[in-house]
């Protein structure tokens, strides 16, 4: 056998075997659609969650979930699990104050992505005792088996606003990378900070 017909074959393995790489990646991730999570993720792109990982929820983290009332997956970001107490409080000048007591105790925080300032404009106040949208800001409790989630796009997001607290037994799973476009970056990135409020707007709620 000669070299060239060597270096032929081990091409044409390596041909295959990235075929077989694309279509694995294709088959067991989830492709986004919209623009509710931009500019975090965008429409086109594919994620793969993490193993093991439906069922459960942890604060900031991006997940895969199936909102009550409706059977298709949407992608979101945890805000506010168990326990934990959570509101928006939204005013002309600023309108998307997104606040969180965690474990419902201690300091109030202000939620923080330079990503929601700069596409913020209409949002409205929350919750109501169901987590949903409100006339006016209150902060509410997660309940026991709840969480609160939100897009990145606050405007152009359909989440626990319009939905209600996420049940945590409908979390299909963590988002762990994003794997298509191959080029990456593979790392989802615009993970919120938390700014102490010493003084929070909203009226204290259940």
């Amino acid at each position: 056998m000669t070299a060239r017909r060597v270096v032929g074959g081990l091409f044409g393995a390596a041909l295959v075997l990235a075929a077989v790489g694309v279509a694995a990646v294709l088959t067991l991730s989830v492709r986004v659609d919209g623009h509710s999570m931009e500019p975090t993720l965008r429409a086109g792109e594919r994620l793969l969650a993490a193993p093991d990982s439906g069922g459960e929820v942890r604060r900031f983290d991006v997940v895969l979930l199936r909102p009550a009332g409706r059977e298709a997956l949407v992608v979101k970001r945890v805000i506010g699990v168990p326990g934990d107490r959570v509101g928006i409080v939204s005013t002309p000048q600023d309108p998307y104050q997104v606040l969180l007591q965690i474990g419902g105790a201690g300091p109030t925080y202000r939620v923080t992505d330079p990503a929601w300032t700069e596409r913020a404009r209409r949002t409205g106040n929350c919750c109501s005792e169901a987590g949903l949208r409100s006339a006016r800001p209150e902060m509410r409790t997660v309940p026991a088996g709840a969480f609160f989630f939100l897009g990145d796009n606050p405007d152009l997001s359909d989440d626990s606003r319009a939905y209600g607290w996420g049940d945590v037994r409908r979390v299909t799973g963590r988002v762990a990378l994003r794997v298509w476009p191959l080029a990456g970056p593979h790392e989802l990135g615009n993970r919120p900070g938390l700014v102490p409020v010493h003084e929070p707007v909203a009226v204290a709620g259940p």
